[in-house]
């Protein structure tokens, strides 16, 4: 079920939006909260999404925060460079870890199609996100490889005949966290998701990667139960991005495994 594109078929591929009209996914679509089309995912959402912060607020860092905050904020720095054998090294352990039983033929080849990736070369796809997007993807894969599986091979409710390409979703999640954290705000966030997450950053430094398991595993739920297609993914990740600052805001989160979203990853 997962969406295949050959060759000279993205000018023919058509869909059904909700009022049953057939769209052509040669031009753009616009929808409440974002544009969607050809080679539009990523970032389309988050070019558009009103930026919820109060710049008045100011606070202080422990040590600990400013170290990791520092950190984190470093590695979304990182473009992805094709011509770098480190990051063609973990392109493959990305594939390795998804299909494990077959082999790449190479680090441009139409089998990353079958990933969810828009074409045959998954670099063009970074360039809304950066490695930070294939660090995340690959956190998920070793740390939750059942959650991972199941979100990649689509295993659970009812699906949509034409459902959301796996590993741009993921790159879109990825960004849509940096944004709603505000973590490229320096020195620190100022929004209050972004200052309610450096307390668990301080408890875990793999917190960013944690929560954008739990934000896929989240968006996929949402997917399912709002009986999604394609046409509809970025108002299933806005519905996620609400569900996550909300949980974000609760007065008895300290860990990241407080969230009450956590136990998506174990489903």
């Amino acid at each position: 079920r997962r969406m295949k594109r050959g060759k000279g078929e993205k000018k023919e591929k058509k869909s059904r939006d909700g009022s049953g009209q057939v769209v052509p996914l040669t031009e753009p679509v616009v929808i409440p909260t974002a544009t969607v089309g050809t080679r539009s995912w990523i970032g389309g959402l988050f070019t558009r999404s009103s930026r919820r912060q109060d710049k008045s607020i100011d606070y202080t860092l422990s040590p600990l925060q400013e170290e990791r905050l520092q950190r984190l904020q470093d590695r979304l720095l990182v473009p992805f460079d094709e011509t770098s054998p480190d990051h063609q090294e973990s392109l493959k352990a990305l594939w390795n870890v998804a299909f494990p039983n077959v082999n790449l033929t190479g680090l441009v080849t139409e089998q990353w199609k079958e990933m969810g990736w828009q074409g045959p070369n998954p670099s063009t796809d970074f360039r809304g996100c950066g490695f930070i997007g294939l660090e995340n993807l690959l956190f998920s894969a070793r740390v939750y490889p059942v959650c991972f599986r199941r979100l990649l091979l689509k295993q659970r409710g009812d699906r949509a005949q034409w459902e959301y390409p796996f590993a741009v979703a993921g790159i879109n999640i990825s960004f849509m966290l940096i944004q709603m954290l505000d973590l490229q705000n320096a020195p620190k966030p100022k929004c209050i998701p972004g200052m309610n997450f450096l307390k668990l950053l301080e408890e875990d430094e793999n917190a960013f990667d944690v929560l954008y398991c739990i934000a896929f595993a989240m968006m996929d739920a949402q997917w399912l139960a709002m009986h999604a297609s394609y046409m509809e993914f970025n108002e299933v990740l806005q519905a996620t991005r609400n569900q996550l600052e909300r949980e974000l805001s609760l007065d008895d989160i300290h860990r990241i495994q407080d969230l009450p979203a956590y136990n998506l990853l174990f489903q």
